[in-house]
């Protein structure tokens, strides 16, 4: 009995689990292939055009630095305390031509200038009488520059003494020495006392008022602000095609174009940087403010680079490779570059007729098969596109 049942239930295993086996095959059969779909080839465009070489005339485009026509160290010429002027002695303060910046303190010169006028006054007063006798044409002239002698002014021109006799005489008095030594003091006395040469500010201030200083100590460093130029350093192989008078224009962020005339090109070239300086007076133009040591873009007429081509900028890498179609694959070249613009760039280097890749490439290499693009059908269809927003 037992052994009926054991035989019982090891059959119905049996059964069920072929009748699993049979019907998982049969599901399996029935699921449909899965393949892996081909990829489908991509098909890329890129804009080129044919080499074609022509004389080409390009502008020289340089970035000039503004500076002053003239720059000037206040120097002492006198020892002692700086005293107050008109403007302040503080860096980046403007003052007009003319104008009083400073005293070095001189009370003690105007009095040593003040007694030896005093004494020479005394010295004319003595010789007034014998001018009277032996020199009767003379006296009156005399007597007027005495009573024109002010303390406080300047010493008057002294009267013409041609006469050898007159000359004789107002040597052998010490009239002559006297003079010419006051006349020496008044010098003096005139470099403690400094003035704007013209309309300007101060860059640098060494000495401010209440400092001490010595003779040829520099108290400031001073700019022209009303007389300002460019320098622009140019390659000294593209400098040779700009002339004394050239016409340039003169491009200021935020403000109108400006234009300037060549006025100086420097004799020598830089060592380190192998460039030449050229200097632009830029017109004045009511409203548009120019600043010393701001930076200017300057364009200087074009010159002729012949049998050349132009590209842009974006389609070289690697210095001077680019990438050319052959036979609708992609191939890299090495041209030769002629000038480097803002945007595009001049070379030579390849065969006329090759095609170059005229935008940058991105995540491509040799033998990528490409297609060119027709700039003519790429136009219309932006074109088309345009028109299809605008209606939608």
């Amino acid at each position: 009995m037992n052994w009926r049942k054991i035989t019982f239930v090891v059959v119905a295993l049996i059964v069920l689990l072929g009748g699993s086996a049979l019907l998982s095959k049969l599901f399996i059969s029935m699921k449909p292939e899965t393949g892996t779909r081909p990829e489908a080839d991509v098909k890329r465009y890129v804009a080129a055009q044919p080499v074609a070489y022509s004389d080409i005339t390009s502008e020289v485009t340089a970035q000039g630095r503004v500076i002053s026509g003239n720059e000037v160290a206040l120097i002492a010429e006198a020892a002692g305390k700086i005293e107050a002027g008109q403007v302040s002695l503080k860096k980046g303060a403007s003052f007009r031509k003319g104008a009083h910046l400073a005293t070095i303190y001189k009370d003690e010169v105007e009095l040593e200038l003040k007694s030896k006028k005093s004494v020479f006054l005394n010295s004319l007063t003595n010789i007034l009488p014998d001018l009277r006798i032996d020199f009767p044409d003379s006296y009156e002239v005399f007597l007027k520059f005495f009573n024109e002698i002010d303390l406080n002014e300047k010493l008057p021109e002294l009267p013409d003494y041609e006469n050898e006799k007159l000359k004789v005489f107002l040597a052998s008095q010490g009239i002559l020495n006297e003079y010419y030594n006051i006349r020496q003091n008044e010098k003096k006395l005139e470099r403690h006392s400094m003035y704007a040469p013209f309309d300007g500010t101060f860059t640098q201030v060494n000495y401010e008022v209440g400092a001490f200083v010595n003779t040829g100590g520099q108290i400031a460093s001073m700019i022209r602000t009303d007389l300002l130029e460019l320098e622009v350093p140019v390659e000294n192989e593209f400098s040779k095609w700009i002339k004394l008078g050239h016409r340039v224009k003169v491009q200021k962020v935020g403000a109108d174009n400006l234009y300037g005339t060549v006025v100086r090109k420097a004799a020598f070239v830089d060592q380190n940087t192998q460039s030449r300086s050229i200097f632009v007076k830029v017109d004045a133009k009511a409203g548009t403010e120019m600043l010393a040591g701001e930076y200017l873009s300057v364009e200087f007429p074009g010159y002729p680079i012949p049998n050349a081509m132009e590209i842009p900028r974006s389609a070289v890498f690697n210095t001077n490779t680019v990438f050319t179609v052959v036979d609708g694959y992609l191939q890299k070249a090495q041209i030769n570059i002629i000038k480097v613009n803002t945007s595009t760039l001049i070379f030579d280097g390849l065969e006329e007729g090759t095609y170059v890749v005229t935008e940058a490439l991105i995540n491509v290499k040799e033998r990528t098969p490409v297609e060119i693009l027709d700039p003519q059908a790429n136009n219309n269809t932006q074109n088309q596109k345009q028109h299809d927003e605008k209606g939608s």
